[in-house]
């Protein structure tokens, strides 16, 4: 295949796609994914200028033959944990070797986050990134949350700044071990002095709402005082009990309650009248052997879906999220059309952005063709390396 690229404003057309998925449902057949059969996409600078079959596509300066492959959009992995050091393999292994460990768990992380060095924490960053792009990832998001002091929180978000626009707070991660007895005044630092050196570095703020975290008035006063500050909510919700944190997230307009493993239908009924997103992580659960989301409760009510990694070094530390597509359509009641669905264009709206998680003219050109006819593949094939393309922002990266 050629590698032509559209960095310098010309034209290419990729085609010979046996079927791109555009995630618009006035093109191809009218589903939610928006199916295009025999199919090409035009990219122009950055951007997808045209898309329909390929015998109707217009002159362009390039061609790449897709060789009867899927194109579909780049995944948008909206929650992940990528600025940390050190690893978590001896609880890992206790946990699915059956045997009580007693280490500190994100503590563990937070010590070995602390020690490292700037270059080390980017270096870690910079390797995940790499490994997400070769499997399709073209958008992230992530947070900081393994510093729990002014200058290891902002600092993590500097370094994550460099590298992505979805940069999220979460200094409420949990209670500081430094402050483990007056949990009071973490939550002061972390809307005071804290939140003050980190809101120029984030577009987000996230809150753990959790018991042995934070309990929902906390959480209120956290996300409260980050959009005082102009960065919006997303809320860790609902993860491993029932809690206020979903109805949290819809009562501020948090762009995502994140994990949604337990709840009530009170929970799903906010979520289904809200603009808030239910983001499901199954890496977690696969991770920790805990109860599955149950995704087909959530779309049948008519809630937005996204699905992502949650790539972090202690719960789910995967950065795939063909990986992910895989559970969700094993285990949690997703069709493959809804997990591939909900892995780009959902991830794009749990970040409220328009511009990625579909190929349609003016949609950025972020894109993965798989070595296979059909997205179904992803699904169908799990845990082979399917993703032989990635194009971002009109250019092959991979």
């Amino acid at each position: 295949m050629s590698s032509a690229s559209s960095s310098t404003g010309a034209s290419t057309v990729i085609d010979n796609i046996a079927t791109l998925v555009t995630n618009d449902p006035s093109l191809g057949d009218g589903s939610p994914l928006g199916l295009v059969r025999d199919a090409a996409v035009v990219i122009e600078g950055d951007r997808v200028v045209w898309t329909g079959e390929s015998r109707k596509a217009p002159a362009t300066d390039n061609r790449v033959d897709a060789g009867g492959r899927a194109v579909i959009p780049g995944f948008v992995d909206s929650h992940s944990h990528l600025v940390f050091a050190g690893d978590r393999t001896e609880e890992f292994n206790a946990r699915m070797s059956g045997r009580a460990y007693s280490a500190g768990g994100i503590r563990t992380t937070v010590a070995a986050t602390r020690a490292a060095g700037d270059a080390e924490l980017e270096a870690n960053l910079t390797r995940h990134l790499a490994e997400a792009l070769r499997q399709g990832t073209t958008t992230f998001e992530t947070k900081s949350g393994y510093g729990l002091t002014v200058a290891d929180e902002s600092r993590a978000l500097r370094i994550a700044a460099r590298h992505t626009d979805e940069v999220t707070y979460l200094g409420a991660h949990i209670v500081s071990p430094d402050y483990a007895g007056d949990p009071a005044a973490y939550v002061d630092l972390v809307t005071g002095e804290m939140l003050d050196a980190c809101a120029p570095h984030a577009r987000w703020i996230d809150v753990f709402c959790e018991k042995g975290a934070f309990d929902g008035d906390q959480a209120r006063a956290i996300l409260t005082a980050g959009k005082a500050r102009g960065l919006h909510p997303r809320v860790h919700a609902n993860q491993l009990s029932h809690g206020p944190g979903v109805q949290l997230a819809v009562e501020l307009d948090a762009a995502s309650a994140d994990h949604c493993t337990h709840l009530t239908d009170a929970d799903v009924d906010a979520l289904a009248n809200s603009s808030t997103v239910a983001t499901l992580l199954p890496g977690a659960e696969f991770s920790t052997r805990a109860q599955w989301p149950d995704a087909r409760r959530l779309l049948d009510a008519g809630v937005t879906v996204a699905l992502s990694t949650d790539c972090n070094p202690g719960s789910s530390y995967t950065s795939s999220v063909p990986f992910c597509v895989a559970l969700a359509v094993r285990d949690m009641g997703m069709t493959p059309d809804e997990a591939l669905w909900s892995a780009t264009a959902g991830g794009a709206a749990a970040l409220r952005r328009t511009d990625v998680g579909r190929l349609a003219p003016g949609a950025r050109a972020d894109l993965a063709v798989l070595d296979a006819p059909s997205h179904v593949h992803l699904a169908y094939r799990p845990g082979v390396p399917l993703v032989t393309q990635v194009w971002r922002r009109g250019v092959r990266e991979v």
